[in-house]
């Protein structure tokens, strides 16, 4: 119990640092304004900014879902298990990555 208690907290504190990493990602990537005082090279830097900083929300809005997911499945039975070879994913890697769902041998 210990131990669901741990990984609770940690996929608590996993969700709020990723929020803001989604908010942060969010301003960011908003569109950007034509401006007389931007040189044309600074424009298409901007643009190209932009466009990593889509991806990085992407992949945060994705991981926020998984860590939410992980969250609501933690009482389930097979939390902690992998889906790949059913064998346990040990606390170690839960606790670095709560929302993940296969052992080291399976995720390679």
């Amino acid at each position: 119990m210990l131990q669901k208690n741990e990984i609770a907290a940690r996929i608590d504190e996993e969700i709020k640092a990723t929020e803001l990493l989604v908010a942060k990602y969010r301003e960011l990537s908003k569109p950007i304004a034509p401006e007389n005082s931007i040189g044309r090279i600074s424009r298409m830097d901007a643009i190209n900014n932009k466009t990593v900083n889509e991806e990085a929300l992407r992949k945060a809005e994705q991981k926020l879902k998984n860590l939410k997911i992980a969250l609501s499945n933690i009482d389930d039975p097979d939390f902690g298990h992998c889906i790949k070879c059913q064998g346990p994913i040990p606390l170690g890697r839960i606790l670095l990555l709560p929302h993940t769902i296969t052992c080291v041998n399976c995720a390679r």
